[in-house]
């Protein structure tokens, strides 16, 4: 008989009131756990998709710190669709036992908030069962930035540009 795998705990929402676009991936993988930072894993093009997204190339190359610092002033927050949960790995599939995150509260506290935008179809899944009528948020699927999504980065990027009327610049 094996054992149950731990529970993954996720991470607190990066976002304030000043957040226009709110973006939800489902709950983070173990490089992410492990750093204790959203979209740690090398070859997640996360960083580099938001990057090109508010002008800033070289957003992937900075500290975490500065990542997120670039992300609040172009009025970005980040969170997950899942607080914690069950799994083994970092694959979305191998989820098991979800405890959705208060996804409504977090929105509620948000008033510029005008795109909520689900980094894959397990956020988009889950996301939308909460959100659809809670919110008067567009809500907006996109593939999910994971090296587990096999799909060439331009492809993501063009799918990920949808988000740019919600974007503000970041100050370079």
């Amino acid at each position: 008989m094996s054992t149950p795998p731990e529970r993954s705990v996720g991470f607190a929402p990066v976002a304030d009131a000043d957040t226009r676009l709110l973006i939800l991936g489902s709950l983070p993988g173990d490089a992410s756990l492990k750093a204790a930072q959203y979209y740690a894993h090398p070859q997640n093009g996360f960083w580099r998709l938001i990057g090109a997204l508010i002008a800033q190339p070289d957003l992937a190359a900075l500290s975490y710190e500065a990542r997120l610092e670039r992300l609040r002033a172009a009025r970005i927050g980040l969170w997950d669709v899942i607080a914690s949960a069950e799994r083994r790995g970092s694959l979305d599939a191998a989820i098991r036992n979800p405890e959705a995150a208060d996804l409504i509260a977090l929105t509620a506290r948000l008033p510029a908030l005008r795109a909520v935008a689900f980094n894959g179809g397990t956020a988009a899944r889950a996301g939308r069962r909460i959100l659809e009528g809670a919110t008067t948020a567009a809500l907006i699927d996109l593939p999910s930035s994971s090296p587990a999504h096999a799909r060439p980065f331009d492809e993501k990027q063009a799918r990920w540009s949808v988000l740019s009327p919600y974007l503000v610049a970041a100050d370079k």
